[in-house]
């Protein structure tokens, strides 16, 4: 029950934040038949309730697939992007209009209205390294009338791969990149893939969160090692931040609870592509005193730092910084300033557990001294009981003692008997 209560208080806080935008959720034909997806469309039902407004596009290659294999076709194409011949045209259009209508079943039976409409306007591919393309097509243009209209009258539009140009010719589409043109076209917040392979992966697991450039070198460096599946919805998901979209997420949409577990939490549970500053430094203020508390508090169990009351550290919550993910502080770091000796304390530098080693410590550290510097500060100082070769092998940080301590704060650490280590660092 308490972890229920903590996930509907994190949702909450987002929910002023999407409130009245634009969610694309862009879902792989093989999760639309996934035991998971009635699931999946109750997460919607949930989204629409809190009063985001949600297109979903949806991709039919699984289904073109045993569609195929059930008239003894094999297709010349399976996602869009290579050549589509006639046959398989028909058969992408009979599977795609299926996978519309099991969506449109899904959400009635959620109480939700939903439409297909004619949204997407497609023109050929063309002629292509001297190939024709046939039925193959590209995104011409969204009618954005169309679909504001539908998201303003509580109606979901259901897009699929398939588009028609303006003689009424059909051309089959590469779903991930539809939901890009549909994401960029309708100004959405967020762009969510849906597959059945989850997030990026690295040699370490699941990546978590990439800058657009950082996924652009992932891309080039891992390609050979990565999936088609992969590689396209990482492809598509640098276009999308390239071009104008906040935040692009791919998770497993088999996961149960995955798509508000992403969208509704920092750490999430696929990976992230930002395309602006999802990450900041600031100063602390009278506002963040409870979140820097409990960082603060789980750092003494952990008996990695003092104990303070929240009296305490009101009074001196101007010291402190604060490490942002999503606009929540997930880590912190104080600057507390001894004048009278040119000399200050670096103290009280934690990471949340969610988030450790992915540097945001070291982050904290170097912005710390930088701040030292600007203030004219010669020499910084920190105790430590459990990081003691970090700060000398990698923080530049040489072992002290008591003595060193300015008078203040040597009166402290002998009342404190916790034997901390002294390490000193010169900002000259």
């Amino acid at each position: 029950m308490n972890e229920r209560l903590t996930h509907f208080r994190e949702i909450l806080r987002y929910v002023p934040r999407f409130r009245d935008r634009v969610f694309v959720i862009a879902v792989d034909g093989a999760v639309v038949e996934d035991d998971n997806f009635p699931n999946l469309l109750l997460d919607i039902a949930l989204l629409r309730s809190l009063s985001i407004r949600v297109a979903l596009v949806h991709g039919a290659a699984h289904q073109i697939k045993r569609y195929a294999q059930l008239i003894h076709i094999t297709p010349s194409d399976l996602v869009g992007t290579g050549i589509t011949d006639r046959e398989t045209l028909n058969v992408a259009i009979t599977a795609a209009n299926r996978v519309t209508h099991e969506i449109l079943e899904g959400l009635s039976a959620n109480d939700l209205r939903a439409a297909c409409p004619n949204a997407v306007v497609a023109h050929p591919a063309g002629i292509l390294g001297g190939v024709d393309q046939l039925f193959t097509g590209k995104v011409e243009r969204v009618d954005v009338p169309l679909l504001q209209t539908l998201l303003e009258n509580d109606i979901v539009p259901v897009i699929p791969p398939v588009g028609i140009d303006g003689a009424g010719a059909s051309y089959r589409l590469n779903s991930d990149a539809v939901a890009v043109e549909v994401a960029k076209a309708l100004r959405a917040v967020k762009l969510v893939y849906l597959n059945t392979e989850g997030g990026v992966r690295d040699a370490k697991g699941v990546v978590r969160q990439m800058t657009v450039q950082e996924a652009d070198n992932f891309l080039k460096k891992q390609r050979s090692e990565m999936s088609p599946e992969a590689v396209t919805k990482l492809t598509h998901a640098i276009r999308a931040g390239k071009e104008g979209v906040e935040r692009i997420h791919i998770i497993d949409g088999r996961e149960q609870e995955g798509l508000l577990g992403e969208v509704f939490s920092n750490e999430g549970i696929g990976t992230l592509v930002y395309a602006n500053e999802y990450q900041a430094i600031r100063a602390a203020q009278k506002k963040d005193v409870r979140a820097v508390y409990s960082l603060i508090q789980q750092g003494v169990q952990n008996d990695e730092l003092v104990k303070r009351t929240r009296a305490e550290l009101e009074k001196i919550i101007g010291d402190y910084f604060v490490f942002e993910v999503d606009r929540n502080a997930v880590a912190c770091a104080a600057l507390h300033m001894y004048p009278e000796q040119n000399m200050a304390e670096l103290a009280s530098v934690f990471v949340d557990a969610r988030y450790e080693n992915q540097g945001i410590g070291a982050k904290l550290i170097h912005f710390s001294e930088e701040v030292a510097r600007r203030r004219g500060i010669a020499k910084l100082f920190c105790l430590s009981t459990q990081a003691i070769n970090y700060f000398v092998q990698k923080g530049g940080y040489k072992l002290g003692s008591p003595d060193d301590l300015p008078p203040p704060r040597r009166e402290k650490y002998d009342q404190h008997g916790r034997r901390s280590q002294v390490l000193i660092k010169s900002m000259t």
